[in-house]
Parts: C-alpha cells; sequence; structure tokens
C-alpha cells in the first residue's frame, strides 16, 4: 500500500503547480494589478485585488476581481486533473490563491445581498478546505 493512498475512497487531493513569480512579485511589493496583467492566470494577483477592492468598500469591483480569480483557479485545477468536486489543501501554497479567490467570491456575493452564490461558494470552500475556511474567515 502506498503512503499516499486515500483510505477514504474519495478523489486524491489536488495540487496545483507551483507559479513562483506572481507570488515573489506580490511579496516584494508589486502592484496586484501590474501583477495580473503580467500572469493574468494567477488567482492570486485576482484574490489580492478583490482583498483590496473590498477593503476599500469597492464590493462590485472585487466580486468582478474574485470571480476571475476563481474562474483561473477552476481552470488550473482542471488542467492539474481536479473532476469537480474533492480536497484541494490550503497547505499547499500554490492552491492559495485559488482558494483566497473562492473566499472573496464569496464574501463579496453575502455584501451585494446574493444569498444563493454565498452559500454556494461558502460550502466550496469549506468542501475543498476547511483549513481555508478556518484561515480565511
Amino acid at each position: 500500500m502506498s503512503i499516499h493512498e486515500n483510505l477514504l475512497g474519495g478523489p486524491a487531493p489536488t495540487h496545483l503547480p507551483d507559479d513562483p513569480e506572481p507570488r515573489e512579485l506580490l511579496a516584494a511589493g508589486t502592484a496586484p494589478a501590474d501583477v495580473a496583467a503580467k500572469y493574468p492566470t494567477s488567482s492570486l494577483a485576482w484574490a489580492q485585488l478583490a482583498d483590496e477592492a473590498f477593503e476599500g468598500g469597492r464590493v462590485v469591483e472585487s466580486y468582478a476581481y474574485a470571480r476571475t480569480g476563481y474562474h483561473r483557479g477552476l481552470d488550473a485545477l482542471r488542467r492539474a486533473g481536479w473532476k469537480g468536486h474533492g480536497p484541494v489543501p490550503f497547505e499547499h501554497e500554490p492552491n492559495r490563491g485559488f482558494l483566497r479567490a473562492l473566499h472573496a467570491l464569496a464574501r463579496a456575493a453575502q455584501a451585494i445581498g446574493e444569498q444563493a452564490e454565498y452559500e454556494r461558494c461558502s460550502t466550496f470552500l469549506r468542501d475543498s478546505s476547511q483549513t481555508a475556511a478556518d484561515t480565511l474567515g
């Protein structure tokens, strides 16, 4: 038996490939809009744009940024073999951009009164990574 075998019978966790350049640029203080323009597939850049917009009271803008990061993340997950369900561990740093975008989408949806979308995204976040749901709030 492999040490990484899933004994519960569910899908194996999905680990996105590392793309360190956007993360390093953001950590170095590069504006998220500049990072998103250079790396438009980076969910992390879109999630950070969503966070900044939300903190600035620009909820609809936050929603749009978060939705972009969410969809970019879904594309990456599918390329990594994800079949529409199963764990997306927060502990794997390359997954965090998608999970942050999903959280930001739930938060913005709730703020604009889109309750069904808030509930769907919140459930999706918990089902993907309880650690992300606990960490991100």
